[in-house]
């Protein structure tokens, strides 16, 4: 166990760092600090993000961007409905050798890499988006019955355009649970899109620069784990998690008549490291209740689903999580 003063010593080093890499990454994508931001908090949980935006804004130009400022060994692949799981884990080929004799050697796929970005992931059918399971999970993937480890670390950022939904399959609920968090991707505002017609379309663009390496990334991932959390902070988190699912004591009526069924304990891990991730980026020590409230959307969203009757009456999940968070921050106040 470290030293609490080489601890902070530690986190303010590494604030630093950050603090360098998100000033490269927000140069080519610019205005959206709270985007980039919820990226670089997946990347230190080390966990997997799930961007929902319309064409256009920028979501493949951010995870390039990413892959180069934190050093890591990046691919893409475009999800399709013709795309086989071989294309993504890669299949073993029959080669015949100078002297006659035969034999099989794997040959990897796109999935052998350090960040994945799956660009619309959900066009591809469920046989395919089922390939990616194992690979989220357990950083390996098995074919014909032999594991493969994949490289260290292992993301993956998918996209999804929430509109066009013609030709799409759902992600099933067991691969939506392992995402961290969804990270919705907004129009700009005026003066961010003035600024990106100024950059993007002249004879020079800004580059980026590696900050991190892979080892130094996994090194910030286990600085994160080591930050202390509060008692209050993890008390808010399971009042918060567990208010959200119907059948549970802490539900109130409005999430029983309005949730079809709520998040699991990956919520609550989701919540634990990414509450963390949030405090070093804004250069404090330790996370508060206030980065619950803040992070309750993107993590608990996509582990959630309204009732056939709230769909019916014009209710959204972004609302009633913002609301239910608020008033289980303010009831652990009071408390």
């Amino acid at each position: 166990m470290a030293e609490p003063e080489n601890l902070v010593a530690e986190i303010e080093a590494l604030g630093g760092v950050l603090a360098e890499a998100r000033a490269s990454i927000t140069r080519r994508f610019i205005g959206q600090e709270q985007v980039v931001d919820l990226v670089l908090s997946t990347l230190l949980c080390g966990g997997h993000g799930l961007l929902i935006g319309l064409p256009g804004l920028g979501k493949t130009r951010l995870v390039e961007t990413l892959s180069t400022v934190m050093g890591l060994d990046g691919a893409r692949v475009q999800f399709t409905p013709d795309l086989m799981p071989a294309d993504i884990l890669g299949s073993e080929v029959l080669e015949t050798a100078a002297d006659g004799s035969r034999a099989f050697r794997f040959v990897e796929g796109p999935v052998f890499c350090q960040l994945l970005m799956a660009d619309e992931i959900n066009r591809a059918s469920p046989r395919t988006q089922s390939a990616l399971l194992q690979a989220m999970q357990e950083r390996s993937v098995t074919i014909a019955g032999q594991p493969h480890d994949l490289p260290r670390p292992f993301h993956v950022l998918a996209t999804q355009n929430p509109i066009e939904q013609e030709g799409t399959y759902p992600l099933p609920e067991a691969q939506l649970d392992r995402f961290l968090v969804q990270i919705d991707v907004p129009y700009p505002d005026r003066q961010t899109e003035r600024d990106i017609l100024m950059a993007t379309t002249g004879i020079a663009e800004e580059e980026a620069h590696a900050v991190f390496t892979p080892d130094s990334l996994m090194a910030a991932q286990e600085l994160v784990r080591r930050m202390p959390v509060g008692e209050a902070v993890i008390e808010t988190i399971l009042d918060l998690v567990r208010a959200f699912r119907p059948e549970a004591e802490e539900a109130g009526e409005t999430v029983r008549d309005a949730v079809g069924w709520g998040p699991g304990p990956r919520a609550a891990q989701a919540l634990m490291m990414t509450v963390r991730a949030r405090a070093l980026l804004q250069g404090r020590l330790a996370p508060s209740t206030e980065d619950v409230v803040a992070l309750a959307r993107p993590v608990l969203t996509h582990r959630m689903a309204l009732t056939y009757a709230a769909r019916a009456r014009g209710e959204a999940l972004g609302p009633l999580i913002d609301r239910i968070a608020a008033e289980v921050t303010r009831t652990e106040a009071a408390a």
